[in-house]
């Protein structure tokens, strides 16, 4: 059985019911781990420079990132130990999401990736599957579940 489930989360509904799936599961199997992540899209001080607004104190937008992928997933661990989760660890990584999420299932040795439909990107688009779980369900080399 699954041992090891990878959640994706960036904060929107669907990736928390994706969450929300994962802590069930994990009561099934009491040995389960959850790994929760999040993964932010690196911006360089390059591509900030080419924006037309420029604030007098412009923050690095790798570090605005990041600090918000880890909100996400600190929030993400508080709701999965409120509903029961027990083994609950989580990390950020930046690169192109779906990539990284597949590199970091195989990298832990996961049994399981449970994503959301779609994510914050992807709300009205009408498309059933946003473009990363897509990628991820077609690139991994666990099962997947799309929530």
């Amino acid at each position: 059985m699954f041992k090891r489930i990878l959640v994706a989360v960036d904060g929107s509904k669907t990736s928390l019911k994706a969450l929300t799936k994962a802590i069930d599961l994990q009561k099934l199997i009491p040995d389960a781990e959850i790994f929760i992540i999040c993964v932010y899209k690196h911006h360089s001080l390059f591509e900030a420079s080419l924006s037309i607004a420029r604030p007098d104190n412009m923050e690095i937008p790798d570090k605005v990132l990041s600090d918000f992928a880890k909100d996400v997933v600190n929030h993400a661990k508080d709701l999965a130990k409120e509903q029961g989760a027990t083994k609950v660890r989580g990390f950020v990584k930046s690169g192109r999401p779906s990539k990284v999420i597949v590199k970091f299932a195989q990298e832990k040795e996961a049994d399981l990736i449970v994503v959301g439909t779609k994510g914050t990107n992807s709300d009205k688009d009408g498309m059933f599957l946003g473009s990363v779980s897509h990628r991820v369900a077609s690139r991994a080399k666990c099962p997947v579940l799309v929530v």
